[in-house]
C-alpha cells in the first residue's frame, strides 16, 4: 500500500527504506505477531474528538483474557488452541478487542507456536493478539542472529512486556492445554469447530465428502521448523510402515529460510518420501496460487490444510470445495489414510505387509540444532540515487500498469457520495477481491479492480 501511495502522489523516493524482502518479513511476522500491538486512529476519529470535551469519544478496545494453563501434549499442537478459541468467539467475537493470552501454558509454546496463534487472531476479528516476552521469545530471537533485541527485551520484560500483576479483562476464556484435542475446523469458515474424535460423525451427518483429495501444508503461518519436524516425524512412521498418502499431499516453505533448512536437515526428503510435493516459498494454495487439475469446478470435494483461511473457493476458486483447516500434524495423518472421518489418535493404518498400526503422537524441534541456513540471496539492492532510473512497460500489457498520479486535493472534503454497496452477514476479504488466478493482474490495478465483489 505504501507504494503505491508514493506512485499516485507522484513521489520518486521516500525518506525511510521502502525496500521489503520477502525473507526478512517472513521471519519478523513470527516475532511481531507474538508482542506488538498498535491502535490507529483515522482522520474521522480525530476530527470527532476535536469536537468533544474529552478523550472518550476515542474507541476503546476491549482485552480479552485467554487463560492457558496445563502443558501441550501428544497430538495437540499450538495451531489447535486458536482453532479451539475460533469455535468459542466465532469469527465476530473478537471484533473490536485485543486478544492477550496469559497464565502458566504459555511456556509450553514455542515462539513459533505463539506466532501461529496470533496470526490467525485475524479469523476471530481481533484487532491484535498478543503473547507476554518471555525466553522462548528470546530463544527464537537469537536463533534468527538477533540477540541485541533479546537482551534490549529483557530488560523490559517485567515492566513493559508483561501484564500488570492482577490485570482485569473484559472476559476470561479459560483453554486447559493439557486437556485441549486437536481441532479441525471447517468447511466453509474458519470458526466451525470440532474435536477430532466427533469430526467423523459431523461429516457423516452433513454429508460432507469424506474422501480427502488434498493435504496441504506449510505458507506463511505453519511452515515453521517445528511444523516442519512433527509433519516429517508422522512421516517417518509411514515411511518404516511402507506407505505413501492416499490424497495429494503439499508442502509450502513460508521462507528461503526455512525451504533451505528442511532440505540440509532432510526433513523435505521424508516429507517427499510419502508423496509429499515442495512447492515454491510463497502464498501458494493459501491464496489459490495452485494449479489444481484434479477436480473440475463444481464438483464436490474434500482438502485439508494448516493455512488460516477456508472461505468459500478461497483455495481454488471452487465453490464445491469443502476446505478444512488443521495442525501440520494432524493434516499430515489424515492424508495417510485419505479419509475424512479418520482419528489418528485411536484409529489404525494398514502397513504394506498387511499388519495394522497405530501412529505415535508427533515429536519435532522448536529450532534447528545446527542453526538456520538462510539458503539463497535473492535480494538485489538498488541503486542509492534511482532518479536516472525508468521503467518501460508494454501499453498493451495486461499484467503491468503504471499508475498515474492523483490530481492535487482540492482541500475540500469529500460529501454526499452516493453507496454503491452495502453488505450484511460474513463478508471476507475473497468475497471483496477474489485471489486465485486474478493474482497474475496485481500488477495492473484497472484489470485487477475488475474482480470487486464478484465472488
Amino acid at each position: 500500500m505504501a507504494f503505491v501511495q508514493r506512485n499516485q502522489i507522484g513521489f520518486r523516493d521516500t525518506s525511510v527504506p521502502a525496500n521489503v524482502p520477502n525473507n526478512d518479513v517472513a521471519r519478523l511476522m513470527y516475532y511481531l505477531n507474538c508482542v506488538c500491538s498498535v491502535i490507529e486512529y483515522n482522520d474521522n476519529d480525530i476530527r470527532r474528538y476535536r469536537n468533544c470535551d474529552n478523550w472518550s469519544s476515542l474507541s476503546n478496545e476491549e482485552v480479552i483474557g485467554v487463560r492457558l494453563t496445563g502443558e501441550l501434549n501428544g497430538w495437540t499442537a499450538p495451531k489447535d488452541v486458536i482453532l479451539k478459541l475460533a469455535g468459542i468467539l466465532t469469527v465476530k467475537g473478537g471484533t473490536g478487542a485485543i486478544v492477550e493470552y496469559f497464565g502458566p501454558g504459555v511456556q509450553s509454546i514455542s515462539c513459533t507456536g505463539m506466532a501461529t496463534i496470533c496470526n490467525m487472531g485475524a479469523e476471530i476479528g481481533a484487532t491484535t493478539s498478543v503473547f507476554p516476552y518471555n525466553e522462548r521469545m528470546a530463544e527464537y530471537l537469537k536463533a534468527t542472529k538477533r540477540e541485541d533485541i533479546a537482551k534490549f527485551a529483557n530488560e523490559y520484560k517485567n515492566s513493559l512486556l508483561t501484564a500488570d500483576e492482577g490485570a482485569k479483562y473484559d472476559r476470561v476464556v479459560d483453554i486447559n492445554l493439557s486437556e485441549l484435542e486437536p481441532h479441525v475446523n471447517g468447511p466453509f469458515t474458519p470458526d466451525l469447530a470440532h474435536p477430532i474424535n466427533k469430526l467423523g460423525q459431523e461429516a457423516v451427518k452433513n454429508k460432507w465428502p469424506l474422501d480427502i483429495r488434498v493435504g496441504l501444508i506449510g505458507s506463511c503461518t505453519n511452515s515453521s521448523y517445528e511444523d516442519m519436524t512433527r509433519s516429517a516425524s508422522v512421516a517417518q512412521q509411514a515411511i518404516e510402515k511402507g506407505i505413501k498418502a492416499k490424497s495429494q499431499y503439499t508442502v509450502t516453505p513460508g521462507s528461503e529460510q526455512i525451504r533451505a533448512t528442511i532440505e540440509r536437515d532432510g526433513i523435505a526428503e521424508k516429507l517427499r518420501a510419502i508423496g509429499g510435493i515442495v512447492l515454491a516459498n510463497a502464498c501458494g494454495p493459501c491464496i489459490g496460487q495452485w494449479d489444481r487439475k484434479d477436480v473440475k469446478k463444481g464438483e464436490k470435494n474434500t482438502i485439508i490444510s494448516s493455512y488460516n483461511r477456508n472461505f468459500t473457493g478461497r483455495n481454488d476458486a471452487n465453490p464445491q470445495t469443502h476446505a478444512f483447516v488443521a495442525s501440520p500434524d494432524i493434516v499430515t495423518a489424515m492424508v495417510l489414510s485419505g479419509d475424512l472421518r479418520f482419528n489418528p489418535l485411536t484409529d489404525y493404518l494398514t502397513a504394506a505387509d498387511g499388519s495394522k498400526f497405530k501412529l505415535k503422537p508427533p515429536t519435532g524441534d522448536n529450532l534447528p540444532a545446527k542453526g538456520f541456513d538462510p539458503g539463497v540471496d535473492t535480494y538485489q539492492e538498488p541503486p542509492k540515487d534511482g532518479s536516472s532510473l525508468k521503467v518501460d512497460v508494454d501499453p498493451k500489457s495486461t499484467r503491468l500498469e503504471l499508475l498515474q498520479p492523483f490530481p492535487k486535493w482540492d482541500g475540500k472534503d469529500f460529501i454526499d457520495f452516493p453507496i454503491l454497496i452495502k453488505i450484511k452477514g460474513k463478508c471476507t476479504t475473497d468475497h471483496i477481491s477474489a485471489a486465485g488466478p486474478w493474482l497474475k493482474y496485481r500488477g495492473h490495478l484497472d484489470n485487477i479492480s475488475n474482480n470487486m465483489f464478484i465472488a
